[in-house]
């Protein structure tokens, strides 16, 4: 048995407040400084997701944003993709799914403010990283002060600005505006570009700029915002795990991701100060892997334990701001816009799907991550009023790099006295780790030092614990807990007793030491009183119920349970969807769950098999690979699937066209490249790794016409990363199988 010890340190650096938010266009109740933000008066840790309006259908905006809600997101973030806008000089469109004003004003709807992400250039697996044709082909120095390349900068801001400059101001929901992604050595470009931003109308208490690959960045101008990912497509498929992905599961004082985007880069990452924040500004993200796109060459799938272990370990390394890309997954406008070979990347995209594995995925169901990332999104609207203003400490013993699967992995924030031990035992496939030795933890504070827990325990693969150490809750110091914090339910119930709500780690027995006793507790859904003078409810929730737990913050914090997909926005109602729906609120005064009444709207659940009818069997062999860029494989062109793909006539039954919006594809699969095609025309596609194909019927259209499914084997000698479950299906022979196509309409249901 060992003992793992850490000193509670203070801020590393002195308080200071920038120009940013505090005099340069300042908002009530906004503040902001080198620690962390306050936002309507008080301390927070926003949570950011990527959305893109233009990826998603207008009808499908309030949805997929309730769903944001739902899970935890307060921050909505989207790119502003030129391309998308302006794809022919002089002809602008900002209507329809374009309609970026009426984008803002629908999450000021659903209670979520805004980060626009203007560029000029954006990436975002865009054809030209964004720039329309006509601005790639310009005869200008891009990204650069060339005048006759600000010329078209001024005239895109513009155009911005006239869609959306009126929800800009202190009262409006845009709260921040990220200038160009991803550029490393321009730092004047930089703030001339916050300028020209400014003339023409757009403005924001936050400006910011992303700042990995060690940027050089316009300091105090804009704030740099950090990203990480566990895994990713821009290494080449016969890299393995890289360090720069492994690096993120383990806690550490580095905020920089040199992987992010250096297969673009020509020149090596740099080392300038905006990779150490705390001089000007707080570190925050921006884009944590909320998922992962799928590459032809490299087709990650990270499973939601690996997404939600990423995003917890930058809170224990003292995240001000959690962003997530993508959060919110979508589809091109049309074919043509994704970034290929053929457009000069060294990745080739589906020319559809923009699904990202994200935990709202392209057809608008849930990843499991949206149910692992929701409970750190509980944690933080409860506690992050002040964890926002304790700094993390580190232990004394740290993993002496990425292929240390041995020493322990945790970290503190708090101020000594009170804080939270965090816990971070799981990373990916690539190498995965056991069980830890028997342990216990010191914290040695101020106040004198805390061991837990009471017995050495063993960690198991696959923790993220949140565990409160000397925490006040309602006047009851809770000691120390082995189960991880959820939220608190501040309204008392009649004897004036608040309730703290944990969850179980499986594995880790729960303990939870009030008043000097250390109390063994079952999980259950029943809270157990703890304490003498003052006493609380301790709440621990098993096991089972994690996948289903929803925590509500408006109106009034509510504790929720529930199999259904639940989303509200900012009004009163809460809809809930799926097979069957039965969801319980938690009643602090009868100290137990109740069931909330549910009112169906439209028709039932229904799920059938689709008659798939063969019209052609797949010609072959398929060659290995269908060219290379860089060492990349290339995607196969549209002339090779109609050459070798076998295809399938989709018969829908008749009720399809009912409540058609709730009523989704199930592709189950195995081969290559997948398209739907509707009278010939593809209106979804899929690089095969091993996951289940989802598509809306309603907003691919596959009501239209007739429907076939084209499917392309993926040939053995095939050199493609695949996920291992994947990899498994592999064999000898050309890899082709049609598992099975079924229909599922979901129900819906409103609590009234």
């Amino acid at each position: 048995m060992t003992t793992h010890t850490l000193t509670p340190s203070g801020w590393p650096t002195p308080l200071r407040r920038p120009a940013m938010a505090n005099v340069e266009d300042p908002r009530p109740g906004l503040e902001l400084t080198n620690r962390h933000l306050v936002l309507d008066g008080a301390p927070t840790v926003p949570v950011s997701g990527e959305i893109h309006y233009s990826r998603v259908p207008r009808a499908r905006w309030r949805e997929r944003l309730e769903l944001m809600r739902s899970g935890g997101v307060t921050i909505a973030s989207t790119y502003v993709i030129w391309a998308h806008h302006v794809p022919v000089r002089g002809e602008p469109d900002f209507a329809g799914g374009l309609d970026v004003g009426a984008f803002v004003d629908a999450c000021a709807d659903a209670n979520l403010a805004v980060v626009l992400r203007v560029g000029p250039w954006c990436h975002g697996e865009v054809r030209n990283g964004g720039f329309p044709d006509w601005v790639q082909h310009a005869d200008v120095a891009h990204r650069t002060d060339d005048p006759r390349y600000l010329a078209l900068v001024r005239e895109w801001y513009a155009q911005v600005a006239a869609a959306v400059a009126d929800r800009c101001g202190p009262d409006g929901p845009v709260l921040g505006i990220q200038l160009d992604n991803e550029l490393y050595d321009q730092p004047g470009h930089l703030a001339t570009l916050k300028r020209l931003a400014r003339e023409a109308g757009l403005h924001a208490p936050l400006w910011t700029a992303t700042a990995w690959g060690g940027a050089q960045l316009p300091l105090p101008e804009v704030m740099p915002v950090f990203g990480g990912y566990g895994d990713g497509f821009w290494v080449d498929s016969d890299e393995g795990w890289h360090p720069t992905f492994r690096a993120h599961y383990a806690f550490s004082r580095a905020w920089d991701d040199p992987g992010i985007g250096a297969d673009l880069r020509t020149a090596p990452p740099g080392s300038a100060a905006a990779s150490e924040p705390g001089t000007w500004f707080p570190p925050a993200t921006c884009e944590l892997g909320g998922g992962m796109a799928t590459t032809y060459h490299r087709r990650n799938h990270p499973t939601a334990l690996d997404v939600a272990a990423v995003a917890h370990t930058k809170i224990g390394n003292g995240s001000a701001w959690q962003g997530y890309y993508m959060y919110v997954g979508g589809t091109n406008p049309r074919p043509g816009l994704q970034e290929s070979h053929a457009t000069g990347y060294p990745n080739d995209l589906p020319p559809l799907s923009y699904d990202f594995h994200a935990p709202v995925g392209e057809a608008g169901l849930l990843a499991p991550s949206h149910a692992e990332l929701r409970r750190q999104h509980a944690f933080l609207a409860a506690f992050g009023h002040r964890l926002a203003t304790w700094p993390s400490t580190l232990p004394e013993v740290l993993p002496s790099g990425p292929d240390d699967v041995t020493t322990p992995r945790w970290a503190y924030r708090g101020d000594g006295r009170e804080g939270v031990l965090l816990v971070a035992w799981h990373q990916p496939h690539h190498q995965p780790l056991r069980s830890t030795e028997p342990l216990r933890f010191r914290v040695a504070g101020p106040a004198g030092e805390v061991v837990l827990p009471s017995r050495p325990v063993t960690i198991p693969p696959g923790t993220l614990a949140r565990w409160p150490v000397g925490l006040d809750v309602g006047g009851v110091v809770v000691e120390h807990a082995t189960a991880s914090l959820l939220t608190v339910l501040d309204a008392p119930g009649p004897d004036g007793v608040p309730t703290l709500v944990l969850t179980a780690d499986p594995g880790v027995p729960v303990e939870v030491a009030v008043g000097g006793t250390v109390h063994a507790l079952a999980p259950a859904r029943v809270p157990h009183r703890l304490g003498d003078d003052r006493a609380l409810d301790v709440l621990v929730l098993p096991e089972s119920d994690l996948p289903h737990v929803w925590v509500r913050e408006s109106p009034g914090r509510t504790l929720l349970l529930s199999e259904a997909t639940l989303r509200w926005g900012a009004g009163e109602d809460l809809l809930a969807t799926g097979a069957e729906a039965a969801v319980l609120r938690y009643d602090v005064a009868a100290r137990g769950f109740v069931e909330v009444p549910l009112v169906p709207r439209g028709p039932g659940a229904v799920s059938a098999a689709v008659a798939a009818s063969r019209l052609r069997g797949a010609v072959g062999p398929v060659p290995a690979g269908y060219g290379r860029s860089g060492g990349r494989e290339s995607a196969p062109a549209r002339a090779v699937l109609d050459h070798h793909a076998a295809v399938w006539r989709l018969e829908l039954p008749a009720w399809a066209s009912e409540s058609a919006r709730l009523t989704y594809l199930r592709v189950e699969w195995a081969g290559d490249v997948g398209e739907l095609r509707v009278d010939g025309r593809t209106v979804a596609d899929r690089f095969w790794d091993g996951s289940t194909w989802w598509v809306n019927l309603a907003d691919s259209g596959l009501l239209d016409g007739e429907l076939t499914l084209h499917l392309l084997p993926l040939s053995p000698s095939s050199t493609v990363a695949l996920p291992p479950q994947a990899q498994a299906r592999r064999g000898a022979d050309d890899l082709l199988v049609l598992d099975g196509v079924t229909l599922v309409r979901h129900a819906e249901w409103a609590a009234h």
